[in-house]
């Protein structure tokens, strides 16, 4: 197998021509290639500047996950943090975790961000919706979103060999208009569920969790609700004390 390692856009369009199969950190895909076979050519970004950013507002798709610092806001942070052992967020990166995953830890923070993604395409660089990357797995270059005022997440435990645990990811932004969204994600069973919630001035939790069960996350398990509800209620109070 032939790796390619980009250091320019221009360098990663020509080798996503040549045929290069792109690659993260290949903690996924390795064992699936010692099974099937290796392609001929390969490609990771580990080496191209816009692939390995971390500001901000704005994540690098060749980032490795135990990279990712409070230069992020805290609710990527922690869902990175959250990903597999020590050894294993050292290798896996952003855009394997979103993309090439099933489990796709960081998918709910990157929903509750309402990030957008930065895709490379032979044709070039474009911006798109987290939805269109998952349905035609697009390369991922980067994330981007605006700063929230407050955000967190939490991982649940879960047995050894059971079902994937159950990650509730929560964000408020001011949007331009003046009014304040919280947005709330949360994956459970393999599936991820988001909604958001316009906070009014004499607004509560309870309010905003009607609404919320009103779209899909209604159809979640109770102790999946519950979860919920223990976030938005603190998310509330973080955003009362600032």
């Amino acid at each position: 197998m032939l790796l390619r390692l980009p250091t320019s856009v221009s360098e990663a369009q020509e080798y996503m021509t040549e045929g290069a199969v792109p690659i993260g950190g290949a903690t996924l895909v390795w064992a699936t290639w010692q099974r099937d076979g290796f392609p001929d050519r390969a490609m990771s970004l580990r080496e191209l500047p816009e692939a390995n950013t971390i500001e901000p507002e704005a994540l690098g798709a060749a980032v490795v996950l135990s990279r990712i610092d409070d230069r992020v806001p805290e609710v990527l942070r922690r869902a990175a943090a959250g990903v597999g052992t020590g050894a294993v967020r050292r290798t896996a990166t952003v855009g394997g975790n979103i993309v090439g995953s099933t489990l796709r830890c960081l998918l709910p923070a990157a929903l509750v961000l309402d990030a957008r993604a930065v895709i490379l395409e032979p044709e070039g660089v474009t911006e798109t919706d987290l939805a269109e990357v998952l349905a035609k797995r697009h390369l991922l270059l980067s994330l981007r979103w605006r700063t929230p005022v407050t955000s967190n997440y939490v991982k649940a435990a879960a047995e050894p060999g059971g079902p994937s645990p159950l990650v509730v990811a929560a964000a408020l932004h001011r949007v331009d208009d003046g009014r304040t969204l919280l947005r709330v994600a949360v994956r459970s069973e393999d599936e991820v569920f988001s909604e958001s919630a316009e906070c009014h001035g004499d607004a509560d939790a309870e309010d905003l969790l009607r609404t919320l069960r009103n779209g899909s996350l209604g159809r979640l398990p109770a102790s999946a609700g519950e979860l919920v509800g223990r976030q938005v209620t603190d998310l509330l109070a973080r955003a009362a004390d600032r």
